[in-house]
């Protein structure tokens, strides 16, 4: 098995649509079943959804979460904005040690969107990143900029869901 990337490219997961963060950790499990080493940081996220339980169980699958409670329809507070600041530096410790081949910021578009980090700053590490990095960013709501900036970009467009007819989450399927 061939470890490493020659050529690291940023990938974003966007829109309206139910899969971002499905499609970004189908790639992890991928990742991991070639031997490449991949750091998931989820920010406005806590709590041990079912996804995360199984990829703990790889060896080479590292998960961080920076939420506290969910706040997504109502405002975050300070703790929230220096929880999410804190994950972007985490991440972008794992970024810069070459110690990972994929790096994942799950719902770092929201975290943008709702200002909990800078758009600058996310730029700043999509641009100074080691080019064998490879590098995801989904959520909602992904700044133009950043788009511009991609390799890859993949917008998930709702058609129907099942929760606007009153099915909630379910178990092993939404979460």
């Amino acid at each position: 098995m061939m470890r490493g990337l020659k050529l690291g490219l940023v990938q974003v997961y966007t829109g309206s649509g139910k899969g971002k963060t499905t499609a970004a950790l189908g790639l992890a499990l991928r990742a991991s079943g070639a031997g490449l080493k991949v750091s998931i940081q989820q920010f406005a996220k806590s709590g041990e959804y079912c996804e995360i339980k199984a990829l703990r169980r790889l060896g080479n699958i590292k998960v961080s979460q920076c939420g506290s409670k969910c706040f997504i329809k109502g405002r975050p507070d300070t703790s929230d904005i220096e929880c999410a600041r804190r994950g972007l530096k985490k991440a972008k410790g794992d970024i810069f040690s070459g110690k990972f081949d994929l790096v994942i910021l799950d719902e770092v578009n929201v975290a943008m969107k709702l200002k909990l980090i800078k758009i600058k700053d996310v730029i700043d590490v999509i641009k100074r990143r080691p080019k064998s990095v490879e590098l995801v960013l989904t959520g909602r709501d992904c700044p133009a900029s950043i788009k511009k900036m991609a390799d890859l970009v993949t917008e998930m467009r709702e058609i129907r869901h099942p929760y606007k007819r009153g099915i909630n989450a379910r178990r092993g399927i939404e979460y």
